[in-house]
């Protein structure tokens, strides 16, 4: 397995390995809580950052705010050297009795937030500091321009936002610069190509793809008869019920016949796909377990042809997938 490449996100300089490692899971969401095994999370950032995977994706809301504390351990058993890897983390919900209470971005939400991010993982500085969802409430260049600030404090170096819409991102990126946007992005869900991904090429802004494996449905691991355990936010997704499960199995055939005929494996075959869609495109797959952080590395080796990529396309096309990717209350907070 080679070491993985460098991709640019922006045009401000930010610099991170082609493939980054998503950290919620090691904390929240997904799975049994017993399933989470502190050693294992530890040797699977040590792996990462063996394999060149130096991109960490964590925020204050995971836990809450166990997953910043969980990085920041596991680095000074690692004895990392902080500018080896490249942090990114997120502000914008409200907490209250450990729970989220709605969002919260005005300017001095923003400071405290980042303050207390900046102590959990033990640091000087935050790499990539994103607004987690947009709060309706505040405008966008307020809360950009408390952001903006704290690059000019060389607290963070980059600026990001997660969900955001079009006119969102351009008003935001007219405060500051933007280096890049986080958002739902994958053979499954395709709602950024007829107005986002477009928008952020014309201004120069680079894609942090979170749920590229679907939430471990393009995995090929999930079938009708998966049970998740009852603390798994899956169980809310409309495109994990039943009914929907069984008609977007069909649809995932096609990657895993794909794979079979390429020697790798669907999670491969999915992460793969994302890396051919543009340079400036950086998926974030999750993972607690090294052998599953080592396939998804794998995906870097792998080459697609261009009547590859278009099959995938069309094999899943948004009209063939079934069932919303959130359910109402959260599909509400993602700025549409």
């Amino acid at each position: 397995m080679e070491m993985l490449s460098k991709r640019k996100l922006g045009t401000q300089g930010l610099t991170v390995s082609e493939i980054g490692l998503g950290l919620m899971g090691m904390s929240q969401s997904y799975g049994s809580p017993e399933e989470r095994d502190e050693r294992e999370s530890i040797a699977t950032i040590n792996r990462s950052i063996e394999l060149g995977c130096t991109f960490f994706d964590t925020a204050e809301v995971y836990g809450p705010y166990t997953n910043e504390e969980l990085l920041s351990r596991a680095m000074k058993q690692l004895g990392i050297v902080r500018d080896r890897v490249v942090i990114a983390t997120k502000f914008g919900f409200r907490i209250e009795n450990g729970r989220m209470a709605g969002t919260d971005s005005s300017p001095q939400r923003v400071r405290q937030a980042v303050e207390g991010s900046l102590r959990r993982l033990d640091t000087d500085y935050i790499d990539l500091l994103y607004q987690h969802r947009v709060d309706k409430t505040v405008p966008i260049e307020d809360t950009v321009g408390a952001m903006g600030d704290l690059v000019r404090q060389g607290k963070v170096r980059y600026l990001g936002l997660s969900e955001a819409g079009e006119q969102t991102i351009r008003r935001a990126h007219a405060v500051h610069p933007i280096s890049a946007l986080q958002s739902e992005y994958s053979l499954w869900e395709r709602n950024l190509e007829p107005e986002i991904i477009p928008a952020l090429r014309e201004l120069g802004i680079g894609l942090v793809a979170f749920s590229p494996l679907g939430k471990g449905f393009l995995t090929g691991k999930i079938n009708e008869t998966t049970n998740f355990d009852t603390t798994d936010f899956r169980n809310t997704i409309p495109r994990f019920t039943p009914e929907n499960r069984k008609r977007n199995l069909a649809l995932v055939d096609g990657v895993t016949e794909l794979a079979k005929r390429k020697q790798a494996t669907p999670a491969q075959i999915a992460l793969s796909w994302l890396l051919h869609k543009g340079e400036g495109i950086v998926p974030i797959p999750g993972t607690k377990r090294r052998k599953y952080l080592e396939e998804n590395i794998g995906a870097a080796d792998l080459s697609l042809t261009k009547e590859e990529v278009a099959a995938l396309d069309a094999g899943l096309a948004p009209e063939k997938v079934a069932g919303a990717r959130y359910a109402p209350a959260q599909q509400a907070t993602i700025d549409r």
